[in-house]
């Protein structure tokens, strides 16, 4: 599932763009939304590098300063909130029930996809890193960032690899922005 994780989280946006009937209104709130959790992703990638687009897990540094310091899954946290944009911005005019099962069905999926993928990363790294990932568990929550900073911090913020690390992610984010263009310029 890992090394297919971003194929099976493009199924909810194909799904999306396919029956979502956007309006002024819902574009214009959920597209800063949207935004927000790419902002999320690329602090997160400045932090953790390329290592993370890989088939498999790795990681060459147990990282927990920047966001890893207020929550240990950031670039999920990341998508969660691109994820909730979109679907916001693509469902304005569905009826209330769709537009519910829509939303719903898109955030579900992802939390479907990451309940699996969370604890395979993090058997990877309490192999890896032991006691440190244990103390690092213990004070940063998984999912629900902290507003504070917990625990000690380790890392550096490099902007020079997001580029690499993020083009995919772009890509995607792109294609969804032309096609919600696309429906609102039709609707």
């Amino acid at each position: 599932m890992f090394a297919n994780r971003g194929a099976l989280l493009a199924i909810p946006a194909v799904v999306l763009a396919a029956l979502g009937k956007p309006s002024a209104f819902s574009i214009a709130t959920g597209l800063p939304v949207a935004f927000a959790g790419e902002v999320v992703r690329m602090w997160a990638v400045g932090y953790s590098g390329v290592t993370t687009r890989g088939d498999a897990v790795t990681a060459p540094t147990l990282v927990s300063a920047g966001p890893y310091a207020h929550v240990r899954n950031p670039l999920y946290v990341g998508n969660a909130i691109t994820a909730a944009g979109f679907a916001i911005a693509f469902t304005g005019k569905n009826s209330g029930p769709m537009r519910l099962a829509l939303v719903g069905g898109s955030l579900a999926a992802m939390a479907a996809v990451y309940s699996v993928i969370v604890p395979h990363e993090e058997h990877y790294l309490r192999a890896t890193f032991g006691d440190r990932f244990e103390e690092y568990v213990a004070a940063v929550p998984r999912l629900i960032p902290s507003p504070v900073p917990t625990g000690p911090q380790h890392g550096t913020y490099d902007p020079s690899v997001i580029g690499n690390a993020e083009s995919r992610t772009w890509v995607t984010f792109g294609a969804m922005l032309a096609v919600l263009a696309l429906k609102a310029l039709r609707a």
